[in-house]
């Protein structure tokens, strides 16, 4: 079965819905966004996670040290990088955490040189023009097909949400899809209705 990740949680009320529907892992954006979350109030919101819901840190372009510091505090399971950063850079990290790295697919020359990344998935998302993620919009799924000839586990995201969701499955049948601004209610808050629908309608496929 598909695997569910719910991204740009920031607030407890939407984190245990989504956990209360079924979600296997919540991605916490510590980037400037308008479903940015403090550390602080991140961690308050892990804390009270069920044991198998997995804690995704998304950051872009991050130093370091910051990365390693906010992960501890917080306690993540997880590490996704959404921004430029380099092979090396991610080798850096893949020490101490799991590594998700986010690929913005705009072609197939977006999915050269995966092989050089020390990730244990990548997710791939929308390519837009000065945005790093959660636009909402759609890229051509046959790409993220190729995308599996990496042999690493591909997250799909980008424009994703109940009424696509069977489709983008059926056809790419990833290891895991990935929501966040089509199961808004505002900025920064989800619906519960939408959210809910995506994620059973995921994992209603076998």
């Amino acid at each position: 079965m598909v695997k569910v990740k719910i991204c740009g949680i920031t607030n407890y009320k939407d984190a245990a819905a989504a956990c209360r529907y079924g979600a296997d892992a919540l991605g916490f954006v510590f980037a400037k966004s308008r479903r940015g979350i403090t550390p602080k109030k991140a961690k308050g919101i892990i804390m009270k996670l069920p044991p198998c819901v997995a804690a995704v840190g998304v950051f872009v372009d991050e130093k370091k040290g910051k990365v390693l510091k906010i992960a501890r505090d917080c306690r993540l399971d997880l590490l996704q990088l959404h921004g430029d950063e380099s092979p090396d850079y991610c080798k850096g990290l893949n020490k101490y955490y799991k590594i998700i790295k986010a690929v913005r697919v705009s072609g197939r020359d977006s999915l050269k040189g995966l092989g050089r990344y020390p990730a244990d998935a990548f997710l791939l998302d929308s390519c837009v023009k000065g945005k790093s993620g959660g636009t909402g919009v759609k890229f051509d799924w046959s790409l993220a097909v190729k995308a599996k000839r990496s042999g690493k586990p591909v997250i799909l995201a980008g424009g994703l949400d109940a009424g696509n969701v069977k489709s983008a499955i059926n056809k790419v049948r990833p290891y895991a899809v990935d929501a966040s601004s089509r199961l808004e209610a505002g900025p920064g808050r989800k619906d519960h209705g939408l959210m809910k629908s995506f994620i059973e309608k995921a994992k209603d496929i076998n």
